[in-house]
């Protein structure tokens, strides 16, 4: 890797301004200074310093955050989105959320620049399984927790795979779970909707074996720890 680019990513700065630091004479490999930007190290094999102090170079970020409503699940939008919440030591390893929130929606988003990563939670053939909190405007029955598990008709004839929905509260105003296994374009108010019933709150609570951190207000984050990883690499 070029010396400009890993210290770029590891948040010296822009790679103008790194080269400006290079020229200052402050950083070493393996305690030799260094003022060429273009100069290969190996981030694993070489020991490269700044002001004396040890760059830890990592390739990946895994972060969880909480979406808040109102916010763009993208890198870019004229509107806010989920990177503008992160602070610029964190934006600077480019992530990308993973998947796609409606704007409204709330709740677990994994924000992540591992592309591999990222391919296989969101391909269709791998299934992996995401469960929203929601409240309902209508009364939700047995009838639609059966009609769900054989797979609903949405408003442009796809069938959905079978979803577990759950029943917390049936009532005018119902609150249920929902376990799907794909993510079609606003799904679950579609799935609501070929049941003549409308959401009017959603939240992603689990993502695969990925729970959503409860402490976590919205617009929140924190890094997945190496347990976490491990489970969305599962």
């Amino acid at each position: 890797m070029r010396l400009d680019k890993m210290l770029a990513n590891m948040g010296y700065g822009t790679r103008k301004e790194v080269k400006k630091l290079l020229k200052t004479g402050v950083v070493r490999v393996d305690e030799e200074v260094t003022k060429d930007p273009k100069q290969h190290v190996d981030p694993e094999g070489n020991h490269v310093t700044v002001h004396e102090e040890t760059v830890e170079y990592r390739e990946f970020i895994y972060l969880m955050m909480n979406k808040p409503g109102g916010v763009i699940s993208a890198t870019e939008d004229e509107d806010e989105t989920v990177i503008d919440l992160l602070i610029p030591e964190d934006q600077v390893f480019e992530p990308f959320p993973v998947g796609r929130l409606d704007k409204d929606t709330e709740g677990l988003l994994v924000i992540t620049n591992d592309g591999k990563l990222a391919h296989h939670l969101t391909s269709p053939k791998h299934h992996v399984p995401k469960t929203y909190y929601a409240r309902i405007s209508g009364h939700v029955t047995e009838d639609d927790v059966q009609a769900f598990q054989k797979g609903v008709t949405l408003d442009d004839g796809y069938v959905t795979k079978p979803g577990e929905l759950t029943i917390l509260d049936a009532n005018d105003q119902s609150e249920i779970e929902l376990t799907i296994h794909e993510g079609k374009f606003h799904q679950v108010k579609r799935m609501f909707e070929a049941v003549d019933k409308k959401v009017t709150y959603l939240q992603r609570i689990q993502m695969g074996d990925l729970h959503l951190d409860q402490d976590l207000e919205p617009g929140e984050y924190r890094e997945l720890t190496e347990e976490e990883v491990n489970l969305l690499q599962k």
